[in-house]
């Protein structure tokens, strides 16, 4: 699954390099989820409980960092609010402040748990706001082997790092092999390296994080129509392939991106502008966007679902180009 994939990710990168630890709020007694099991084999001194103060304990990883640790931090994204100073003030512009003298290997552990009756306070998506700042890599793993490729990456990568975790992909399965054609024996994935998660010739669909799950089941409902989808996992939006994107719609000369964050301003908008000016003249349709509507998210669930994309949205979006 999904979370195990992760939590064995952050195992061998544990056992390869003691410089690295954990912490968050209550990951010590975690009985399950990506850091059960960590608290028992590498103690208190790689393990630590956080009190409620996200400013304080990430501003302490992004301090450790400085000296040669490895911290990997979990919290919500709703919480880093609190922190927004330290991870924007500090994590990301340090490095160009102290002229490249300054690396900070931190990786932040930030889960999404959007879609559940969370309400506003906890069903943040906040990838596109740390999009915008320079500094920052900006992951978003889909599957059980990118999430564990891409967090030992980020281990490993000597610039601040935010993995945003979509918990509805939590219990998902997948193939998680033990190695990719690029790094024999071991599975690490490179930033901005997307990849075609299924292909086709009549749309390009790109999808964010959990979105996929959404245009997987579109792209079946419409092969049965005749049409046919090919779908676009960036993997990464901080660097993001626009490479494997404008290739696609090269070949299929429409594209809808669908994203589970707020419309405006998104990673959806952010990739039809990278279309609309370097593949302009491949496109055979305006673009479509499929985004979360433009308000707080209800606690309701007879209201939350119609705020987010879906495979219905998707199906009439695909549509709407090719009409």
């Amino acid at each position: 699954m999904y979370v195990e994939a992760l939590n064995e990710a952050i195992f061998e990168e544990m056992d390869r390099d003691e410089s690295v630890y954990y912490m968050g709020e209550d990951v010590r007694a975690s009985i399950y989820g990506a850091s059960r099991g960590l608290f028992e084999k590498y103690g208190e001194k790689r393990v630590l409980d956080t009190p409620l103060s996200e400013n304080g304990f990430i501003g302490a990883a992004v301090g450790s960092s400085l000296v040669g640790m490895r911290p990997i931090v979990e919290t919500l994204t709703s919480f880093m609010w609190v922190a927004m100073d330290q991870i924007i003030s500090q994590a990301a512009k340090m490095k160009y402040m102290f002229g490249g003298q300054a690396s900070l290997p931190v990786t932040i552990r930030a889960v999404m748990s959007y879609g559940g009756s969370s309400a506003a306070h906890h069903s943040d998506r906040s990838y596109p706001m740390f999009m915008n700042m320079p500094g920052l890599k900006i992951i978003a793993p889909a599957s059980p082997e990118d999430v564990k490729g891409l967090m030992k990456t980020s281990v490993r990568d000597n610039d601040p790092c935010i993995i945003f975790e979509d918990s509805n992909l939590a219990g998902i399965k997948g193939d998680v092999p033990e190695n990719n054609d690029l790094n024999e024996g071991e599975l690490l994935i490179p930033f901005g390296k997307g990849k075609i998660i299924r292909e086709g010739s009549d749309c390009t669909v790109v999808g964010i994080a959990g979105a996929n799950t959404h245009a997987l089941n579109a792209a079946t409902e419409l092969e049965k129509e005749g049409i046919s989808v090919e779908i676009i996992d960036p993997r990464t939006l901080v660097p993001l392939d626009k490479e494997i994107i404008l290739n696609s719609v090269e070949k299929t000369g429409r594209l809808v991106v669908v994203d589970p964050a707020h419309k405006v301003c998104s990673a959806a908008s952010e990739i039809i502008s990278v279309v609309t000016e370097e593949g302009f003249w491949n496109l055979q349709a305006p673009p479509v966007k499929i985004a979360a509507e433009q308000v707080h998210i209800p606690f309701t669930p007879a209201l939350e679902p119609l705020i987010f994309p879906d495979a219905e949205k998707i199906i009439n979006a695909v549509k709407q180009t090719i009409e």
